[in-house]
């Protein structure tokens, strides 16, 4: 660890030398294939020379320009083209530097929304259990991770949650509306059991993140949830930081389902790792209502940063133009059947899932019973850290509730090729297999 700069824990990882495509080279010359995008972030992989190109045409001309001062034709540009990419409806655009930020802005703004409508009783948001959507103290409070969340409890105003729908752990078919209608019931309870004229918004990513695993909602939920945001008053937002970008096989995963968000929040892929970069895209009359009534009380020192728009405007590029979200649902599909693959391989793998390049499988003791392994094998760690010495980059979560099972993201850049796709999956069939060489020895 360095004298100096801290992280989250004290392990070391070697240092980068340089990153290209879908690989990275450390200091000593070892390649790793990022297998995660980073923390899914890289969407068009690292280096691409034309997101650089952008970056350095605008570093020519201005790179930061305080938005109370000045704006700019780079950012107004990518607004207007990121509202093109959002539903009907959604055309107001407010940029910040990442995830978190992106999920304050948006809690803030429905707030300010309801108080503008003369509502002022809702101010709870309503969020599923697991669930991740931050790490500031706002974020921290819609997360549904106890672990990231109980060392704040007590700064924080708690916000209410409801199971997330965890149809594969449940034994139930994703394909049969019964299934959705199970969920919902038990959402509509909890609205009603937290007092509905309470309630101001719904928060849910449209498919999983790193708390669930990828997780694809059963067949009629996200539509079901609309109506009930609809019926009970409340706003729906869609927390798409990871799904966004074309990771799941459209610009947004919002374009996936008949039920149409008052709000999206972006980022991650949204910038591509060149640029810490988010965004709220939000239904116009929610914002020209705040802004009616006094303006918007929030803000970000780098909001709106022309240099951060140009990298947005050069990953955006190069997802239309290189036909990225098509990709990702070709190469997601032959990457999800080879995880399937390696499930029949090794039977301590209880469930594979997922959409587009936004995919995850999950470990367990057995896979009928969908008992986990024990918890302090650590398994989400130890299987990290082996592909990590093969020479590939996987990431890691708990699955129940963030305190123990294991799954682990599979989400490569959206430019990764079939020969590429082969390669993972090598690499992660190399790995699997010696972690159950050192540690399962009785399951495999």
């Amino acid at each position: 660890m360095s004298d100096h700069l801290f992280y989250q824990t004290r392990q070391t990882r070697p240092f980068i030398e340089r990153a290209e495509g879908i690989y990275l080279w450390d200091a000593a010359g070892q390649r790793y294939l990022d297998g995660a995008s980073g923390a899914m972030v890289s969407n068009v992989g690292h280096s691409h020379p034309h997101v650089l190109a952008r970056m350095s045409a605008q570093m020519q001309s201005a790179t930061f320009a305080y938005r109370l001062h000045f704006q700019s034709d780079i950012v107004e540009q990518f607004a207007a083209r990121l509202a093109k990419k959002a539903p009907k409806g959604l055309d107001k655009v407010f940029f910040v530097s990442g995830g978190s930020e992106a999920v304050e802005t948006a809690i803030k703004l429905a707030r300010q929304a309801t108080l503008a409508r003369g509502e002022p009783e809702r101010f709870k948001i309503m969020s599923r259990l697991p669930s991740y959507h931050g790490s500031t103290l706002g974020a921290v409070a819609v997360t549904g991770t106890p672990p990231f969340a109980e060392p704040f409890a007590p700064m924080m105003q708690a916000m209410p949650k409801v199971r997330a729908p965890l149809h594969y752990l449940d034994g139930l078919d994703p394909e049969d509306p019964g299934t959705a209608a199970h969920y919902l019931k038990e959402i509509e309870e909890a609205i009603l059991a937290e007092s509905p004229e309470s309630l101001l918004a719904f928060l849910v990513e449209p498919v999983g993140g790193a708390s669930t695993g990828a997780l694809v909602p059963p067949k009629g939920y996200m539509e079901g949830l609309r109506a009930l945001c609809d019926k009970y008053g409340l706003l729906l937002i869609y927390d798409e930081v990871m799904t966004g970008g074309g990771r799941t096989g459209t610009y947004f995963a919002a374009d996936q389902y008949d039920a149409v968000p008052d709000m999206i929040i972006s980022a991650k892929g949204l910038g591509g790792g060149y640029m810490p970069l988010g965004a709220v895209i939000s239904r116009n009359d929610l914002v020209d209502d705040v802004l009616d009534h006094g303006g918007f009380l929030h803000g970000f020192t780098n909001a709106a940063m022309p240099l951060a728009a140009a990298a947005g405007m050069g990953v955006l590029d190069v997802v239309e133009e290189e036909q990225l979200c098509d990709r990702a649902t070709r190469i997601g599909g032959v990457l999800f059947d080879r995880l399937r693959d390696l499930q029949s391989a090794y039977p301590f793998i209880g469930d594979v899932r997922g959409k587009g390049l936004l995919l995850a499988f999950e470990l367990m003791a057995d896979g009928q019973s969908k008992q986990v392994l024990p918890k302090e094998l650590n398994a989400h760690v130890k299987l990290v850290n082996i592909a990590y010495e093969n020479g590939l980059i996987i990431y890691s979560r708990r699955t129940r509730n963030g305190t123990e099972g294991d799954h682990f993201m599979i989400c490569p850049p959206l430019i990764t090729t079939a020969a590429q796709t082969d390669e993972l999956v090598a690499l992660l069939d190399k790995s699997l297999g010696q972690f159950a060489d050192l540690y399962l020895k009785e399951v495999a």
